[in-house]
């Protein structure tokens, strides 16, 4: 595998937020899956996102973007407004989320449509939007090498003929452990990613929050510890950063087992500084030097002697 710097591919959904936890709120912030990727993601390669906003959609937010060396050729802006969701978080750490509104304005009628030039695109990222769309995706990019998706239980519970397909096409399977028991059928993590990788993905990475990452390959595991966090103000779009971070290790290093282990926990300093703040504000903030000294905290809470990585 090359491993000369590749533009990563991401669909999914580029929202207006509102987040509300019991000392703060924010109102009309950057959301979405998308965004938190892109975000993520562009600190180590070039991004192509494809998504679709509103006529409603705010300057600021498309000047940030295109700021980061994210390509918005395949950014959709339609008549109509822009994607919104509102939630509520509570709990000691923020654990427990209810979401008190969600408006798809355009993004009801979205269908990814790529432009000529993302279509030689050889790294993917579909982000959890309905598994069809993600489908037409695998359609327009006939070149591409590794493609990894994301999933919620929404479409376990809906769209299940549509995610079997998916699994099919796919290298690697993000998505948590509640979601992977109630996919799989199996009690334990082990058995449930045995049965997704049975579908034909040679990777399954389980999510589990705050207890970190599990990386199941043919005849490994890895687990990725989440970095200790000290402050949580937003847990939005954790994940969806922890994709970007992954993405980001493949798109620039290749694919193989050890870049994979080494994207988690990128994956996993991404996510501990997104959720720092409301919004994308904390990521943006970071740089390389930041995300480097999270990533040797990390490999120094799973290193044997405890030296710290070089």
């Amino acid at each position: 595998m090359a491993t000369s710097t590749r533009p990563i591919l991401v669909v999914g959904s580029v929202a207006l937020d509102a987040v509300r936890t019991p000392t703060e709120s924010a109102d009309e912030i950057l959301g979405g899956a998308a965004s938190y990727f892109c975000l993520s993601a562009s600190l180590f390669a070039p991004v192509r996102l494809v998504a679709v906003v509103g006529e409603d959609f705010p300057a600021e937010h498309k000047r940030l973007l295109e700021s980061r060396n994210i390509d918005l050729s395949g950014l959709q802006v339609r008549p109509g407004k822009t994607f919104r969701w509102t939630a509520r978080y509570t709990g000691v750490r923020l654990e427990d989320r209810e979401t008190l509104d969600t408006q798809l304005n355009v993004f009801a009628d979205f269908h990814p449509t790529l432009p000529a030039g993302y279509r030689d695109s050889k790294v993917v990222f579909l982000a959890n939007i309905q598994p069809e769309l993600q489908l037409e995706v695998l359609e327009q990019v006939p070149d591409a090498e590794f493609i990894a998706c994301d999933t919620m239980k929404l479409w376990l519970d809906t769209a299940r003929p549509g995610l079997d397909r998916l699994f099919r096409r796919v290298d690697c399977v993000l998505m948590n452990d509640e979601e992977a028991v109630q996919f799989s059928g199996e009690r334990f993590l082990p058995s449930a990613a045995r049965a997704v990788m049975s579908y034909g993905p040679r990777a399954v990475i389980i999510k589990r929050g705050e207890n970190g990452s599990l990386l199941f390959t043919k005849d490994r595991v890895f687990l990725a510890p989440a970095h200790p966090l000290e402050t949580v103000r937003d847990p939005t779009g954790a994940g969806d950063a922890f994709a970007g971070g992954l993405m980001g290790a493949i798109a620039r290093s290749g694919d193989g087992q050890e870049v994979l282990r080494r994207g988690m926990l990128y994956g996993s300093v991404l996510g501990s500084l997104a959720v720092e703040d409301f919004s994308v504000r904390r990521i943006v903030k970071a740089d390389l030097g930041e995300i480097e000294g999270r990533l040797s905290t990390l490999v120094d809470m799973i290193s044997l002697n405890g030296s710290r990585a070089q």
